[in-house]
Protein backbone atom coordinates (compact mmCIF):
# COMPACT_ATOMS: atom_id res chain seq x y z
CA UNK A 1 0.00 0.00 0.00
CA UNK A 2 1.26 3.38 -1.01
CA UNK A 3 0.41 6.37 1.88
CA UNK A 4 0.94 10.05 0.92
CA UNK A 5 1.40 11.63 4.35
CA UNK A 6 1.91 15.70 5.55
CA UNK A 7 3.07 16.25 8.26
CA UNK A 8 4.64 19.55 9.84
CA UNK A 9 7.44 18.76 12.18
CA UNK A 10 9.82 15.45 12.51
CA UNK A 11 12.11 14.13 14.76
CA UNK A 12 14.81 15.22 15.79
CA UNK A 13 13.14 18.88 14.88
CA UNK A 14 10.43 18.81 17.04
CA UNK A 15 8.80 21.57 19.35
CA UNK A 16 5.77 19.62 20.62
CA UNK A 17 4.02 16.14 20.41
CA UNK A 18 3.02 16.34 17.07
CA UNK A 19 6.80 15.30 15.64
CA UNK A 20 6.99 12.40 18.48
CA UNK A 21 3.73 11.04 17.59
CA UNK A 22 4.43 11.12 13.89
CA UNK A 23 7.48 9.56 13.97
CA UNK A 24 6.01 6.86 16.14
CA UNK A 25 3.59 6.17 14.02
CA UNK A 26 4.91 6.37 10.58
CA UNK A 27 7.45 3.75 11.98
CA UNK A 28 4.92 1.73 13.70
CA UNK A 29 3.23 1.26 10.12
CA UNK A 30 6.37 0.22 8.26
CA UNK A 31 6.92 -2.50 9.97
CA UNK A 32 4.30 -3.80 7.40
CA UNK A 33 6.13 -5.21 5.16
CA UNK A 34 3.82 -4.09 1.81
CA UNK A 35 4.01 -0.44 3.23
CA UNK A 36 4.91 2.66 0.99
CA UNK A 37 5.20 5.76 2.94
CA UNK A 38 6.07 9.07 1.41
CA UNK A 39 5.93 11.84 4.04
CA UNK A 40 6.19 15.45 3.33
CA UNK A 41 7.71 18.14 5.57
CA UNK A 42 7.42 21.87 4.81
CA UNK A 43 11.79 22.22 4.85
CA UNK A 44 13.68 19.50 6.25
CA UNK A 45 16.83 19.79 7.96
CA UNK A 46 18.34 16.38 6.24
CA UNK A 47 19.11 14.49 9.43
CA UNK A 48 15.78 13.05 9.44
CA UNK A 49 15.88 9.06 9.81
CA UNK A 50 14.45 7.90 5.97
CA UNK A 51 15.33 4.46 6.70
CA UNK A 52 11.57 3.34 6.60
CA UNK A 53 10.04 6.07 4.39
CA UNK A 54 10.54 8.55 1.80
CA UNK A 55 11.15 12.53 3.02
CA UNK A 56 9.58 15.01 0.48
CA UNK A 57 11.02 18.42 1.13
CA UNK A 58 8.13 20.67 0.34
CA UNK A 59 10.68 24.06 0.20
CA UNK A 60 12.20 21.81 -3.23
CA UNK A 61 9.33 21.50 -5.06
CA UNK A 62 9.03 24.08 -7.63
CA UNK A 63 5.85 25.85 -8.71
CA UNK A 64 5.63 28.22 -11.45
CA UNK A 65 3.67 31.07 -12.74
CA UNK A 66 1.31 31.05 -15.17
CA UNK A 67 1.07 34.59 -15.27
CA UNK A 68 2.51 37.11 -12.58
CA UNK A 69 -0.97 39.05 -12.21
CA UNK A 70 -3.07 36.05 -12.18
CA UNK A 71 -3.73 33.24 -9.25
CA UNK A 72 -2.92 30.35 -11.42
CA UNK A 73 -0.31 28.13 -10.48
CA UNK A 74 1.48 24.92 -13.01
CA UNK A 75 3.59 21.65 -11.55
CA UNK A 76 6.94 21.48 -13.13
CA UNK A 77 7.47 17.47 -14.72
CA UNK A 78 11.07 17.09 -15.53
CA UNK A 79 11.53 19.80 -18.23
CA UNK A 80 7.95 19.46 -19.57
CA UNK A 81 4.79 21.86 -19.38
CA UNK A 82 2.00 22.00 -20.96
CA UNK A 83 -0.96 23.84 -21.20
CA UNK A 84 -3.44 21.36 -18.88
CA UNK A 85 -1.36 21.01 -16.07
CA UNK A 86 -2.56 24.41 -15.29
CA UNK A 87 -4.82 24.84 -12.51
CA UNK A 88 -7.19 27.42 -10.30
CA UNK A 89 -6.56 27.27 -6.79
CA UNK A 90 -8.62 30.10 -6.01
CA UNK A 91 -11.71 27.74 -4.32
CA UNK A 92 -8.48 25.19 -2.32
CA UNK A 93 -7.22 27.26 -0.25
CA UNK A 94 -7.73 29.92 2.36
CA UNK A 95 -6.10 32.78 1.59
CA UNK A 96 -4.97 35.32 -1.18
CA UNK A 97 -1.70 34.49 -2.27
CA UNK A 98 -0.42 37.38 -4.21
CA UNK A 99 2.18 37.69 -1.64
CA UNK A 100 4.05 34.54 -2.46
CA UNK A 101 7.55 34.61 -3.42
CA UNK A 102 9.51 31.84 -5.08
CA UNK A 103 13.02 31.29 -4.61
CA UNK A 104 15.21 31.15 -8.09
CA UNK A 105 14.48 27.43 -9.09
CA UNK A 106 10.78 28.46 -8.50
CA UNK A 107 10.21 26.75 -5.23
CA UNK A 108 8.25 28.32 -2.24
CA UNK A 109 10.38 28.90 1.03
CA UNK A 110 9.50 27.88 3.95
CA UNK A 111 10.48 28.48 7.62
CA UNK A 112 10.05 25.03 8.84
CA UNK A 113 8.46 25.72 12.28
CA UNK A 114 5.58 27.98 13.60
CA UNK A 115 6.32 31.73 12.21
CA UNK A 116 3.99 34.44 12.55
CA UNK A 117 3.24 34.22 9.06
CA UNK A 118 2.02 30.71 9.76
CA UNK A 119 -1.07 31.05 7.65
CA UNK A 120 0.70 31.76 4.77
CA UNK A 121 2.92 28.95 5.60
CA UNK A 122 0.05 26.43 5.90
CA UNK A 123 -1.91 28.19 2.15
CA UNK A 124 1.34 27.78 0.28
CA UNK A 125 2.20 23.95 1.70
CA UNK A 126 -1.38 23.60 0.42
CA UNK A 127 -0.32 24.85 -2.92
CA UNK A 128 2.56 22.78 -3.19
CA UNK A 129 0.56 19.71 -1.82
CA UNK A 130 -1.54 19.86 -5.12
CA UNK A 131 1.71 19.45 -6.98
CA UNK A 132 2.84 16.69 -5.40
CA UNK A 133 0.07 14.83 -5.50
CA UNK A 134 0.02 15.24 -9.22
CA UNK A 135 3.64 13.71 -9.53
CA UNK A 136 2.94 10.71 -6.84
CA UNK A 137 1.89 7.48 -7.05
CA UNK A 138 -0.72 6.48 -4.20
CA UNK A 139 -3.72 4.68 -2.61
CA UNK A 140 -4.52 6.80 0.12
CA UNK A 141 -3.67 10.28 1.61
CA UNK A 142 -3.35 10.87 5.12
CA UNK A 143 -3.17 14.60 6.55
CA UNK A 144 -1.68 15.35 10.53
CA UNK A 145 -3.64 18.23 12.43
CA UNK A 146 -5.03 21.49 11.09
CA UNK A 147 -1.87 22.46 9.48
CA UNK A 148 -1.85 20.11 6.51
CA UNK A 149 -5.61 19.70 6.20
CA UNK A 150 -5.92 21.98 3.25
CA UNK A 151 -2.89 19.92 1.68
CA UNK A 152 -4.93 17.23 2.44
CA UNK A 153 -7.90 18.38 0.82
CA UNK A 154 -6.01 20.30 -2.45
CA UNK A 155 -4.29 16.37 -2.91
CA UNK A 156 -7.46 14.37 -2.57
CA UNK A 157 -8.99 17.58 -5.05
CA UNK A 158 -6.19 16.51 -7.45
CA UNK A 159 -5.93 12.92 -7.20
CA UNK A 160 -9.40 11.54 -6.37
CA UNK A 161 -8.29 9.72 -3.94
CA UNK A 162 -9.83 8.77 0.20
CA UNK A 163 -8.39 11.10 2.38
CA UNK A 164 -7.57 10.32 6.31
CA UNK A 165 -6.68 12.85 8.55
CA UNK A 166 -5.52 12.36 12.62
CA UNK A 167 -6.88 14.99 14.77
CA UNK A 168 -3.81 15.42 17.41
CA UNK A 169 -5.69 18.38 18.87
CA UNK A 170 -8.18 20.88 17.77
CA UNK A 171 -8.91 24.61 18.87
CA UNK A 172 -11.26 23.70 21.87
CA UNK A 173 -8.05 22.20 23.55
CA UNK A 174 -5.48 24.62 22.52
CA UNK A 175 -7.45 27.71 23.19
CA UNK A 176 -9.37 26.58 26.76
CA UNK A 177 -12.65 26.83 24.77
CA UNK A 178 -12.11 30.61 23.26
CA UNK A 179 -11.34 29.29 19.24
CA UNK A 180 -10.05 30.92 16.60
CA UNK A 181 -12.47 31.35 13.81
CA UNK A 182 -9.79 31.12 11.19
CA UNK A 183 -8.55 27.83 12.93
CA UNK A 184 -11.89 26.43 13.73
CA UNK A 185 -12.80 26.81 9.60
CA UNK A 186 -10.05 25.23 8.76
CA UNK A 187 -10.60 22.00 10.96
CA UNK A 188 -13.73 21.81 10.44
CA UNK A 189 -13.29 21.98 6.66
CA UNK A 190 -10.69 19.30 6.77
CA UNK A 191 -13.10 17.24 8.83
CA UNK A 192 -15.99 17.74 6.23
CA UNK A 193 -13.72 16.90 3.08
CA UNK A 194 -12.23 13.40 5.30
CA UNK A 195 -13.26 10.20 4.46
CA UNK A 196 -11.91 9.47 7.69
CA UNK A 197 -11.13 10.70 10.64
CA UNK A 198 -8.85 9.10 13.24
CA UNK A 199 -8.45 10.99 16.85
CA UNK A 200 -5.87 10.26 19.35
CA UNK A 201 -8.64 9.60 22.26
CA UNK A 202 -12.40 9.16 22.84
CA UNK A 203 -11.85 12.57 24.51
CA UNK A 204 -11.41 13.85 21.04
CA UNK A 205 -13.81 11.95 19.62
CA UNK A 206 -16.35 13.65 20.75
CA UNK A 207 -15.27 16.43 20.55
CA UNK A 208 -15.43 16.41 16.62
CA UNK A 209 -18.75 14.48 16.45
CA UNK A 210 -20.15 17.56 19.11
CA UNK A 211 -18.24 20.73 18.14
CA UNK A 212 -17.50 19.95 14.22
CA UNK A 213 -20.38 18.64 13.63
CA UNK A 214 -19.56 15.43 12.39
CA UNK A 215 -20.70 11.92 11.22
CA UNK A 216 -19.43 9.33 14.06
CA UNK A 217 -19.66 6.56 11.58
CA UNK A 218 -16.57 7.95 10.24
CA UNK A 219 -14.59 9.19 13.37
CA UNK A 220 -12.42 6.51 14.47
CA UNK A 221 -10.41 6.78 18.07
CA UNK A 222 -6.95 5.35 17.60
CA UNK A 223 -5.01 6.29 20.89
CA UNK A 224 -0.80 6.87 20.86
CA UNK A 225 1.60 5.25 21.74
CA UNK A 226 5.33 5.08 23.00
CA UNK A 227 8.86 3.44 21.08
CA UNK A 228 11.14 1.38 22.60
CA UNK A 229 13.83 3.21 24.22
CA UNK A 230 17.09 3.31 22.61
CA UNK A 231 19.80 1.17 24.51
CA UNK A 232 21.75 4.98 24.71
CA UNK A 233 18.49 6.52 26.44
CA UNK A 234 18.10 3.56 28.70
CA UNK A 235 22.04 3.37 29.79
CA UNK A 236 21.44 6.64 31.25
CA UNK A 237 22.12 7.11 34.75
CA UNK A 238 20.14 9.56 36.72
CA UNK A 239 21.95 12.83 38.53
CA UNK A 240 19.98 12.92 41.97
CA UNK A 241 20.98 14.53 44.88
CA UNK A 242 20.48 12.35 48.24
CA UNK A 243 17.81 12.95 50.37
CA UNK A 244 16.07 14.92 48.31
CA UNK A 245 12.58 14.22 45.89
CA UNK A 246 12.43 15.74 42.19
CA UNK A 247 9.08 16.51 40.36
CA UNK A 248 8.66 17.57 37.10
CA UNK A 249 6.35 19.01 34.90
CA UNK A 250 7.88 18.81 31.23
CA UNK A 251 5.53 20.17 28.20
CA UNK A 252 4.95 23.42 26.90
CA UNK A 253 3.74 25.98 29.19
CA UNK A 254 0.73 27.10 27.96
CA UNK A 255 -2.76 27.41 29.12
CA UNK A 256 -3.79 24.22 27.53
CA UNK A 257 -0.77 22.21 29.82
CA UNK A 258 -2.19 23.83 33.28
CA UNK A 259 1.45 24.96 34.61
CA UNK A 260 -0.20 27.42 37.11
CA UNK A 261 -1.89 24.20 38.77
CA UNK A 262 1.35 22.59 38.75
CA UNK A 263 2.57 25.50 40.71
CA UNK A 264 -0.32 26.01 43.22
CA UNK A 265 -0.08 22.23 44.03
CA UNK A 266 4.06 22.48 44.56
CA UNK A 267 3.41 25.56 46.86
CA UNK A 268 1.12 23.23 48.78
CA UNK A 269 3.93 20.50 49.27
CA UNK A 270 6.83 22.78 49.64
CA UNK A 271 4.95 23.97 52.74
CA UNK A 272 4.96 20.58 53.90
CA UNK A 273 8.01 19.69 53.43
CA UNK A 274 11.52 21.30 52.16
CA UNK A 275 13.55 18.20 50.92
CA UNK A 276 11.05 18.11 47.28
CA UNK A 277 12.32 20.04 44.64
CA UNK A 278 10.11 21.19 41.60
CA UNK A 279 11.13 21.46 37.68
CA UNK A 280 9.06 23.36 34.88
CA UNK A 281 10.69 22.27 31.84
CA UNK A 282 9.60 23.62 28.84
CA UNK A 283 8.90 27.00 27.17
CA UNK A 284 5.89 28.93 26.35
CA UNK A 285 3.85 31.91 26.27
CA UNK A 286 2.95 31.41 30.25
CA UNK A 287 6.68 30.78 30.93
CA UNK A 288 7.20 34.79 32.79
CA UNK A 289 3.56 34.46 34.56
CA UNK A 290 5.24 31.33 36.03
CA UNK A 291 8.42 32.52 37.05
CA UNK A 292 6.61 35.54 39.05
CA UNK A 293 4.16 33.19 40.21
CA UNK A 294 6.44 31.11 41.73
CA UNK A 295 8.00 34.28 43.02
CA UNK A 296 4.89 35.78 43.96
CA UNK A 297 4.62 31.98 46.72
CA UNK A 298 7.84 32.22 47.76
CA UNK A 299 9.04 28.74 46.54
CA UNK A 300 11.86 29.81 43.98
CA UNK A 301 14.55 28.41 45.93
CA UNK A 302 12.84 25.08 45.28
CA UNK A 303 11.51 25.84 41.55
CA UNK A 304 13.61 24.81 38.50
CA UNK A 305 12.96 26.73 34.92
CA UNK A 306 15.72 24.49 32.66
CA UNK A 307 13.84 25.97 29.45
CA UNK A 308 13.16 23.46 26.26
CA UNK A 309 14.86 20.14 26.09
CA UNK A 310 14.36 17.86 23.50
CA UNK A 311 15.84 14.34 22.47
CA UNK A 312 18.08 12.91 24.83
CA UNK A 313 17.78 16.08 27.59
CA UNK A 314 13.87 14.74 27.62
CA UNK A 315 15.54 11.33 29.02
CA UNK A 316 17.93 12.91 31.29
CA UNK A 317 15.51 15.00 32.66
CA UNK A 318 12.83 12.60 33.67
CA UNK A 319 15.36 9.56 35.00
CA UNK A 320 16.04 12.51 37.16
CA UNK A 321 12.55 12.99 38.71
CA UNK A 322 10.71 10.69 41.11
CA UNK A 323 7.31 12.00 40.46
CA UNK A 324 5.94 13.00 36.78
CA UNK A 325 2.79 15.42 36.60
CA UNK A 326 0.82 16.31 33.72
CA UNK A 327 -2.03 18.71 34.99
CA UNK A 328 -3.63 19.73 31.86
CA UNK A 329 -6.97 21.14 31.54
CA UNK A 330 -7.85 19.39 28.04
CA UNK A 331 -5.24 17.14 26.82
CA UNK A 332 -6.02 15.41 23.59
CA UNK A 333 -3.55 12.58 24.56
CA UNK A 334 -0.28 13.37 26.08
CA UNK A 335 2.89 11.17 25.59
CA UNK A 336 4.67 12.61 27.49
CA UNK A 337 3.39 10.28 30.98
CA UNK A 338 3.64 7.44 28.57
CA UNK A 339 7.36 8.49 27.90
CA UNK A 340 7.80 9.23 31.77
CA UNK A 341 6.43 5.63 33.18
CA UNK A 342 8.73 4.16 30.52
CA UNK A 343 11.53 5.54 32.43
CA UNK A 344 9.79 4.08 35.42
CA UNK A 345 8.89 7.59 36.81
CA UNK A 346 5.66 7.13 38.94
CA UNK A 347 3.19 9.36 37.18
CA UNK A 348 0.05 11.73 37.96
CA UNK A 349 -1.73 13.07 35.06
CA UNK A 350 -5.03 14.77 34.92
CA UNK A 351 -8.78 12.84 34.35
CA UNK A 352 -8.52 15.59 31.56
CA UNK A 353 -6.48 14.03 29.51
CA UNK A 354 -6.72 10.74 26.94
CA UNK A 355 -3.77 8.94 27.58
CA UNK A 356 -5.86 8.66 31.08
CA UNK A 357 -8.48 6.02 28.57
CA UNK A 358 -5.42 3.65 28.47
CA UNK A 359 -3.28 4.28 31.39
CA UNK A 360 -4.23 2.90 34.77
CA UNK A 361 -0.76 2.29 36.55
CA UNK A 362 -0.74 6.06 37.39
CA UNK A 363 -2.32 8.26 39.98
CA UNK A 364 -5.23 10.82 37.67
CA UNK A 365 -6.93 13.74 39.62
CA UNK A 366 -9.01 16.62 37.89
CA UNK A 367 -6.52 19.40 36.33
CA UNK A 368 -8.14 22.00 38.99
CA UNK A 369 -7.64 20.05 42.04
CA UNK A 370 -4.45 21.25 43.76
CA UNK A 371 -5.16 19.63 46.96
CA UNK A 372 -5.65 15.66 45.71
CA UNK A 373 -2.66 16.63 43.10
CA UNK A 374 -0.26 18.00 46.49
CA UNK A 375 -1.52 14.94 48.13
CA UNK A 376 -0.58 12.40 45.26
CA UNK A 377 3.07 13.96 45.35
CA UNK A 378 3.62 13.94 48.92
CA UNK A 379 2.19 10.33 48.60
CA UNK A 380 4.87 9.00 46.23
CA UNK A 381 7.50 11.15 47.69
CA UNK A 382 6.96 9.62 51.26
CA UNK A 383 5.42 6.35 50.93
CA UNK A 384 8.46 3.71 49.33
CA UNK A 385 5.97 0.81 48.41
CA UNK A 386 3.46 3.30 46.20
CA UNK A 387 6.58 4.68 44.74
CA UNK A 388 7.56 1.30 43.66
CA UNK A 389 4.53 -0.22 42.97
CA UNK A 390 3.76 2.39 40.15
CA UNK A 391 7.22 2.40 39.03
CA UNK A 392 7.39 -1.14 38.03
CA UNK A 393 3.61 -1.73 37.56
CA UNK A 394 3.52 1.73 34.98
CA UNK A 395 6.47 0.33 32.87
CA UNK A 396 4.88 -3.16 31.93
CA UNK A 397 1.65 -1.28 31.25
CA UNK A 398 3.30 1.09 29.22
CA UNK A 399 5.75 -1.09 27.51
CA UNK A 400 2.55 -2.83 25.98
CA UNK A 401 0.95 0.11 24.10
CA UNK A 402 3.50 0.35 21.04
CA UNK A 403 3.33 1.68 17.57
CA UNK A 404 3.52 -1.70 15.61
CA UNK A 405 -0.39 -2.37 16.95
CA UNK A 406 -1.05 1.76 16.27
CA UNK A 407 0.08 0.65 12.97
CA UNK A 408 -2.02 -2.46 12.64
CA UNK A 409 -4.86 -0.49 13.17
CA UNK A 410 -4.84 2.16 10.89
CA UNK A 411 -3.74 -0.19 8.03
CA UNK A 412 -7.35 -1.40 8.76
CA UNK A 413 -8.80 1.62 8.54
CA UNK A 414 -6.97 2.39 5.37
CA UNK A 415 -8.30 -0.66 4.32
CA UNK A 416 -11.78 -0.05 4.97
CA UNK A 417 -11.23 3.40 3.81
CA UNK A 418 -10.47 2.20 0.28
CA UNK A 419 -13.20 -0.01 -0.23
CA UNK A 420 -15.81 2.26 1.00
CA UNK A 421 -14.82 4.74 -1.48
CA UNK A 422 -14.40 2.86 -4.38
Amino acid sequence: MKVLMFGWEFPPHILGGLGTASYGLTKGLAQQSDMDITFCLPKPWGDEDQSFMKIIAMDKVPVVWREPDHNYLCERLGNIMSADTYYDLRNHIYADFNYMQTNDLGCIEFSGRYPDNLQEEINNYSIVAGVVARQQQFDIIHAHDWLTYPAGIHAKQVSGKPLCIHVHATDFDRSRGNVNPTVYAIERNGMDHADCIMCVSELTRQTVITKYGQDPKKCFTMHNAVYPLPQEIQDIVPQKKEGEKVVTFLGRITMQKGPEYFVEAATMVINRSRNIRFCMAGSGDMMNAMIDLVAKRGIADRFHFPGFMKGKQVYECLKASDVYIMPSVSEPFGISPLEAMQCGVPTIISKQSGCAEILDKCIKTDYWDIHAMADAINSICTNNSLYEYLKEEGKKEVDEITWEKVGLRIRKLYDETIEKCK
